[in-house]
């Protein structure tokens, strides 16, 4: 029984194009670790320079996003007083990257919350409608502007993966219930 549902879910992911999947707690070690199997990915897969750079920072960014904002997160024991640099939560999200013909995709999901919803939406949504040059100016103003309230990087991460993908990005919301949402981003590259 194991081995059959296990075998499924592969067979499945297989057939989509899937050639990564993660699913479970995201740490920056575990982006490191799965980041450097996917350059090694990209290398056999004979991916020009701008490719593999291109699909490697919009992975960044997409488990990035993971990593800071989640809002389906554990939260850990209090670190000893001298390693005050220790995590205190950790987050949890899914991320596949995988190929529809030529391309490569990255999609990342994870829980939002439900007030955060709209704010996103309004936000994906301008930067879906801007062209390369809107998308370097607004990048080059918001480098010199302070950080967004409650935004926990410097605000470009979206705009980063709309200005690296080949096409417009993809997102949607499906709600979970009165508190959260699942959201989903997907870039083409």
């Amino acid at each position: 029984m194991l081995a059959g549902q296990l075998m499924d879910l592969r067979s499945m992911l297989h057939t989509q194009g899937v050639i990564f999947a993660y699913s479970g707690y995201v740490t920056e070690p575990v982006l490191s670790g799965v980041g450097e199997a996917l350059k090694q990915k990209l290398t056999i897969d004979d991916a020009d320079t701008k490719t593999l750079r291109s699909v490697f920072a919009i992975f960044v960014e997409q488990m990035q996003n993971i990593i800071r904002y989640s809002a389906e997160m554990q939260h850990l024991p209090p670190p000893p007083a001298s390693d005050a640099g220790a995590l205190k939560e950790i987050r949890y999200g899914i991320l596949t990257i995988g190929r529809e013909g030529v391309d490569y995709i990255v999609c990342a999901g994870n829980l939002v919350r439900q007030a955060d919803v709209e704010r996103l939406r309004e936000r994906l949504e301008r930067i879906r409608g801007m062209n390369k040059e809107q998308l370097k100016a607004l990048y080059k103003e918001k480098l010199r502007a302070d950080p967004e309230e409650g935004s926990k990087g410097a605000g470009l991460g979206f705009m980063e993966i709309a200005r690296r993908a080949t096409k417009p990005i993809e997102f949607d919301f499906a709600e979970i219930d009165s508190d959260h949402s699942f959201f989903a981003l997907k870039a083409t590259i």
